[in-house]
């Protein structure tokens, strides 16, 4: 049976999950996990937490799913070996470099990948497996053939989401919250701003970004039969009452096997909605019908009541037992308790004595060994052995099974010793002395000129999309002699990988050597194809021990995070040669959802249009690799004028990020970064390089 996954922002959520039938929790304690804002829990109340749902058959899993700074490494790993002390089953993680640190201090915990790691391809999944990680959530983008078909061929268990808020963005690739308001989803803080009413023109009248509420309530069995391993339902920040409703319309389907019927959708409604729910993603139906927005309604107070009481009224949820006695003349009366794990425990207690009257009955002994009462615990058989004519008092035999019961849940509650290890850093490497060397990514063939050729970049990203343009475009960089790279695209699901393979392969048959790559699948389909691999922003290097990994999987670079501020950039042990952003509009979300479809009913998405705010500002929507959107900064990232700030970071290179920008301009900007002009752009940002970002 799918396991159902269960979020727990609070100890009154947790005790609604488990309560209500969850078979697993997921909670945060520290400053390490993707729901910062959610109450979360202390060390000690981790520690309660964790024996509370073992009592009661429930595993948990932390999270540790955010982008880490070095500083931030020790302490979490302090998060990671008391998490194994307390027996926390399995952590989630995003960031590589916090994944390398769990493979060294807690080596024999699990670890499960998060969806902000943008997995979304076979490619990914087995590179996930290679890293250590044991099961890995997919992207909530993904349609029921393609989850089928990583699910068929997978060598590690595969978490979906089935219901909860859906994210406009790809997870693990949102930069919205952080470039506007310093508050980074990556980091655990993201401020929603696809929440917020976006228009075309110079109103902001409407809700193009906010997507309904996920749920796969009427796919249930579907997903069962594909080999799914882990449901998971969203909603840290969600209230308990939330939590116990939720979770209790999905528990109850999943174990009669059936869909929840019409009046548990209406629950769920009820409950929390946006308009309804979509399924779109995963039936294929994407389209102007996955949105809406949150409608202010009255607090459904009865239902509220009805899910307080499922777990504010003593134990709702039991675990089923066996009971044994055997009471004998002239020896001390025996009870066990079993349970379906395998744990015993035994306890004795006074002699018989002979009966004066009544004697003692089997079914006497039985029938209380069955009265378990307010435990977590249900008889589910009773068996005495029960000599002739003794007698025992009933508060001796209820004694003998309140001790074997407390025994039983003792056992349960143990935890198992792991190895621990301390977090070692490891080698410092040394900051380069020479200032970094020019590369320039293009989003279109058209941009590359014969001007900005002769410039002599030290490296040209080529865009992929056109597969014709992409081969002459290459050419012309091998006949100037500058070398270039094939960019591969940031989401590239398995059902369009043949034809980015027959465009890389045509690249690597030319000449190309080197591909650039941000994100897992990415990673490992371009080094099966022979080519050198440089890893792209969004692979989110923000520490250290990811610069560590990436050399060890054979990457020639490292693009850093443009979310770490320079003097972060400054003092990255730099393993391996990195490069930083330093001109473009920065890219923030990549979209399934083609909101330039939704709007006008027409595949207009060659075109660049403009998503207008509320304070009137205007974000490109630009095409992406298939059907997708990328939508823009209004601002263009300018360093120019700032080259003493990063000429002096140790740093490879130094990206010039090209894209709305016509091939004059590529030229104008290149000449500016190499000091030979005084151009600047109108409405330019200095980025996240010189402001904290939460």
């Amino acid at each position: 049976m799918l396991e159902l996954l269960a979020p727990a922002g609070s100890m009154e959520a947790l005790t609604a999950a488990v309560q209500n039938g969850a078979d697993a929790v997921y909670l945060g304690y520290g400053d390490f996990n993707a729901r910062r804002n959610a109450k979360n829990f202390t060390w000690e109340e981790a520690a309660q937490a964790v024996a509370y749902c073992h009592l009661r058959g429930c595993r948990v899993h932390l999270t540790l799913n955010t982008l880490l700074t070095d500083r931030e490494l020790p302490a979490a790993a302090e998060v990671a070996a008391h998490a194994s002390d307390i027996g926390v089953d399995a952590v989630i993680v995003q960031d590589l470099g916090a994944l390398r640190m769990l493979r060294q201090t807690v080596p024999g915990m699990a670890l499960h990948g998060s969806t902000q790691m943008t997995v979304h391809s076979l490619d990914g999944v087995k590179q996930c497996a290679d890293l250590g990680i044991s099961r890995v959530v997919l992207g909530r983008e993904l349609s029921r053939d393609q989850i089928a078909s990583i699910c068929q061929h997978s060598p590690i268990e595969i978490e979906v989401f089935g219901h909860g808020a859906l994210c406009m963005c790809w997870s693990g690739q949102c930069f919205f919250s952080s470039v506007l308001g310093g508050r980074s989803g990556n980091r655990g803080l993201c401020a929603q701003p696809c929440r917020l009413s976006y228009g075309w023109g110079n109103r902001a009248d409407g809700h193009p970004l906010s997507l309904k509420d996920l749920s796969m309530a009427g796919h249930l069995r579907e997903l069962e039969e594909m080999g799914v391993a882990c449901l998971k339902l969203e909603g840290r920040m969600k209230r308990p009452e939330y939590v116990a409703l939720v979770t209790g319309v999905y528990s109850r389907a999943l174990r009669e096997g059936r869909e929840p019927t019409a009046e548990e959708v209406e629950v769920l409604a009820q409950t929390f909605s946006r308009q309804g729910f979509t399924d779109g993603y995963f039936i294929g139906r994407t389209g102007p019908e996955m949105f809406g927005v949150r409608q202010e309604e009255k607090e459904p107070r009865e239902l509220y009541a009805q899910a307080r009481s499922t777990y504010q009224s003593g134990e709702n949820r039991k675990e089923p037992v066996q009971l044994f006695a055997l009471i004998q003349p002239g020896e001390p009366a025996q009870v066990a308790a079993q349970d379906r794990q395998g744990h015993v425990a035994r306890v004795e207690g006074p002699v018989p004595e002979e009966a004066r009257s009544l004697p003692l009955t089997r079914e006497k002994v039985e029938g209380q060994l069955s009265r378990t009462g307010g435990t977590p615990f249900l008889c589910e058989r009773a068996t005495a052995k029960v000599g002739e004519g003794l007698s025992l008092p009933l508060s001796a035999l209820n004694d003998l099974r309140r001790r074997a019961l407390a025994g039983l849940a003792l056992q349960r509650q143990a935890v198992t010793p792991r190895p621990k290890e301390p977090f070692r850093a490891g080698v410092r490497y040394e900051n380069q002395k020479e200032p970094p060397v020019f590369t320039l990514s293009l989003r279109t063939a058209e941009q590359l000129s014969g001007e900005l050729l002769e410039r002599r970049p030290a490296l040209i990203y080529l865009p992929v999309e056109d597969r014709d343009a992409c081969l002459e475009a290459a050419e012309r960089c091998r006949k100037a002699g500058v070398p270039a790279a094939a960019a591969l695209p940031r989401i590239c699901t398995d059902n369009e990988l043949t034809r980015l393979e027959e465009t890389l392969t045509a690249l690597r048959q030319a000449g190309v050597e080197q591909a650039l790559a941000g994100n897992w699948g990415g990673v490992r389909r371009a080094f099966q194809l022979g080519f050198q691999v440089r890893g792209d922003y969004g692979l989110g290097v923000y520490n250290s021990q990811t610069m560590k990994e990436l050399k060890r999987l054979g990457l020639l670079s490292a693009t850093a995070s443009f979310e770490l501020r320079l003097a972060q950039l400054r003092d990255l042990s730099k393993t391996i040669p990195t490069e930083f952003i330093a001109y473009g509009r920065l890219p923030l979300m990549i979209t399934e959802n083609c909101i330039l479809h939704n709007r006008s009913g027409q595949h207009t998405c060659g075109e660049v249009r403009q998503l207008t705010d509320r304070r009137g500002e205007r974000f490109p929507v630009v095409r992406a690799w298939v059907c997708r959107n990328e939508i823009l900064n209004s601002k263009t990232l300018f360093l120019a004028d700032r080259a003493a700030d990063w000429r002096r970071l140790g740093l490879w290179g130094a990206r010039l990020m090209f894209t709305t920008e016509r091939a004059s301009e590529c030229v104008q900007v290149l000449d500016r970064y190499l000091e030979q002009n005084r151009y600047q752009p109108s409405g330019y940002t200095r980025g996240l390089y010189y402001r904290e970002v939460e």
